[in-house]
């Protein structure tokens, strides 16, 4: 059994400021490949920022977060890592997860349980994944898993 080093990111992500949030992404994404991390956990929603509110049921976001995490791809080669995203599947917007695996996008995870009381209402903008339901979405032709999933990783992306 090979081990894996493990690391998580807290990163200052600002509400739609796509090439901040992307830049601070990347340098997480170094940083933890300097330190020999193969599985690196970044936040969620680190693509749009936290707090944009209304402003995730815009196409335009929802469209741009994906164009931000395409970007991202090269970055991930020989690693795994995590990355937050709306995404819209079905016509009902999640909160996902997307997890990168050298330089691809392996599948999509979406939150199941959402925070709906004090600071976040997050019922407003999402949808829950309903328990047990897997589906397939299809970007840049190519087709990842949706829902609770268990992802098996080998080789480069694993160091």
């Amino acid at each position: 059994m090979k081990l894996i080093k493990v690391g998580a990111a807290v990163l200052n992500q600002t509400p739609l400021d796509w090439d901040g949030n992307q830049r601070r992404m990347l340098d997480a994404i170094a940083a933890a490949r300097g330190q020999g991390v193969s599985l690196l956990c970044l936040p969620e929603l680190c693509i749009t920022g936290h707090g944009c509110e209304d402003s995730f049921q815009s196409p335009a976001v929802q469209k741009t977060a994906l164009q931000v995490l395409r970007d991202v791809l090269p970055a991930t080669e020989g690693m795994i890592v995590a990355a937050g995203l709306p995404v819209l599947y079905r016509k009902a917007l999640f909160d996902a997860v997307a997890l990168l695996v050298d330089g691809d996008i392996a599948g999509f995870v979406c939150k199941r349980y959402l925070a709906g009381d004090g600071l976040y209402y997050e019922p407003r903008w999402f949808k829950p994944w309903p328990d047990g339901y897997r589906g397939e979405v299809t970007v840049d032709g190519r087709a990842g898993a949706r829902g609770g999933q268990v992802f098996v990783a080998h080789g480069d992306a694993l160091g």
